[in-house]
């Protein structure tokens, strides 16, 4: 039985807590999506795309779960995980709502792929200032889902929760020697392009893997820095569990993160929900501004 974890090639880029997302991996790909999931614009087969956000009392509720990607609709008609372009599409939707007074963005993910994840945070960051986005941490946001998170207004985490995961990883391999059938299996490229292909047993290749790696954490730690009001030079020693900067990438539980500014409170979901929507709920009209407010429209009726 194919899993999911056969989707995800070598040399990809991760910003994935790959132990919380185990269970995830090991889903098998569900008869007839085999091969439509192996492309982002694939047709239509099995479940439809489910919606992306539900407003109720003048709030937004936008799920982000599962293995995050940049544009799998597969993954969104099977499993409702979201999508980069699909956060971004719903953002842009929202800001322009009045139907929605604030957004919340409901996170229950161990991260995904780095491909795509700019837009997605930088759409955050933008309806953010239209109107409030809230990051409820519910039970998860690692990696890629922490820099979502980080771009929010506020990031709450309920009471048992885990973030941070704060680091990019990838899996590469060499061959070694001839396969069982004999064959040797030589990987080329053009002339200018050998870093296509770079050869994680030679010091080059592992340079310019390390390169590629070292780029995207300096893109996400930015993210961070500047969502969290963190100041950069201060915020790999505060994501290290030691004295020394490069140990990074941990996940901490609530009180751990906030007391390393990763989290503003710890809050239960029925708490986090009554206290924002005390807020954006429409507030009732007193009677006589209901009784002028008829009155006006029987009025205009009757002008027609």
């Amino acid at each position: 039985t194919r899993t999911l974890a056969s989707l995800f090639g070598p040399l990809q880029p991760m910003a994935l807590a790959e132990d919380l997302a185990a269970p995830l991996l090991a889903l098998p790909i569900p008869d007839g999506a085999a091969d439509a999931a192996a492309t982002a614009h694939a047709p239509a087969a099995g479940p439809s795309v489910p919606d992306r956000f539900t407003v109720a009392r003048g709030l937004a509720v936008v799920p982000v779960r599962g293995i995050l990607t940049p544009n799998m609709t597969q993954y969104e008609r099977w499993f409702g995980w979201a999508t980069y372009h699909g956060l971004a599409e719903t953002l842009a939707h929202l800001a322009a709502s009045e139907d929605a007074a604030a957004i919340v963005l409901e996170i229950d993910s161990p991260g995904g792929l780095v491909c795509g994840i700019e837009a997605a945070a930088e759409a955050i960051a933008a309806v953010g200032a239209v109107k409030p986005v809230h990051a409820l941490v519910s039970p998860l946001a690692a990696s890629a889902a922490y820099w979502l998170a980080s771009q929010a207004s506020e990031i709450v985490m309920t009471p048992g929760s885990v973030a941070g995961s704060i680091g990019v990883a990838l899996t590469a391999a060499a061959h070694v020697q001839p396969g069982a059938n004999g064959a040797q299996i030589f990987e080329m490229s053009s002339r200018h392009a050998r870093a296509k292909r770079p050869d994680a047993s030679t010091e080059a290749g592992r340079a310019e893997l390390q390169r590629s790696l070292d780029e995207a954490e300096a893109a996400f730690h930015a993210a961070v820095s500047a969502g969290r009001a963190i100041p950069a030079a201060e915020l790999a020693a505060r994501l290290s569990v030691t004295d020394d900067p490069q140990d990074g990438g941990a996940t901490f539980r609530a009180s751990e993160a906030i007391r390393r500014g990763l989290a503003d409170r710890t809050e239960t979901r029925a708490a986090f929900y009554a206290r924002l929507t005390a807020r954006t709920a429409p507030k009732p009209r007193s009677p006589s501004r209901a009784f002028a407010a008829r009155a006006a429209a029987a009025q205009a009726v009757a002008r027609s």
